[in-house]
């Protein structure tokens, strides 16, 4: 290689994404011309904005230093997350299995197929905080709130997830079981079932690691839990309390991210 740059008097240069130049600059001034479109067209309050830096630094001199004289409080809060990340992922879980082979196109019927992803295209549509204003103005304030939106919003990942592993299966395994005779139950208990298991048990464990984050958030919203805690902490204008929650979730985030990545090397 050396010899041959030696020669032509010149070197290998990575070729651009874009080949045409003309297309390429087109496409950067584009890009340019509707960020400083969209910047200068947006409602922008730059007087509030710049009144809102010194609100911002008096709630951060209020913060600190963060107070756990509540700590029942923060135990009591944090005890109602977890049981409402738990309790859902289990609900999630327990109807994203038939769900999933309902959206699996190599084994499910085509209107049952169109159901199935119907499902989930809906679960999938609105954050989970759209969801949880949803069921808070529909059952109340609390954690049943709670658990039903992380319940839609794991039905919305998993179910998604385990569709696209069944539809990757080996089918020689079903053709040699339905060839001895087995129906569609044994089929899919003995040939389906075990190809998925792996892909199923990790997003389990990532799904309750997930459900354990947005439990804090849809709290904020009045579905329980630690979120509402912490809600209620910025209403008493206690910062330095709500500092101490907002370093808690850190530390549980950070506790729940170990312990899943432990089992998941275990596991595999």
């Amino acid at each position: 290689m050396n010899t041959t740059v030696e020669k032509t008097g010149r070197t290998w240069k990575k070729p651009p994404f874009i080949a045409n130049p003309a297309i390429r600059w087109a496409l950067i001034i584009g890009i340019a011309a509707y960020v400083w479109w969209a910047i200068t067209t947006l409602p922008f309050d730059w007087e509030r904005i710049q009144q809102g830096i010194p609100r911002a630094i008096r709630i951060f001199k209020g913060a600190f230093p963060p107070s756990f004289l509540r700590g029942e409080l923060l135990f009591d809060g944090f005890m109602e997350s977890i049981k409402i990340a738990i309790v859902s992922t289990l609900l999630g879980l327990a109807l994203s299995i038939p769900i999933a082979f309902a959206s699996a196109s190599n084994v499910a019927p085509k209107w049952l197929y169109t159901i199935g992803r119907g499902v989930i295209i809906v679960a999938r549509s609105f954050h989970p905080v759209i969801v949880a204003i949803l069921f808070v103005k529909a059952v109340g304030f609390g954690p049943l709130a709670g658990i039903l939106t992380l319940t839609i919003y794991s039905i919305g990942f998993v179910a998604k997830m385990l569709a696209e592993r069944i539809e990757e299966i080996d089918w020689g395994q079903v053709e040699a079981i339905k060839a001895a005779g087995g129906g569609t139950f044994v089929t899919m208990l003995y040939a389906v079932i075990p190809q998925i298991m792996p892909r199923q048990i990790g997003l389990s464990i990532y799904q309750l690691d997930s459900n354990l984050r947005a439990s804090a958030i849809v709290g904020i919203v009045g579905a329980g839990g630690i979120g509402s805690t912490l809600l209620n902490a910025f209403g008493r204008y206690d910062y330095d309390f709500a500092l101490a929650i907002t370093l808690c979730i850190i530390a549980v985030i950070l506790v729940s991210e170990a312990i899943s990545g432990r089992i998941r090397r275990n596991l595999w």
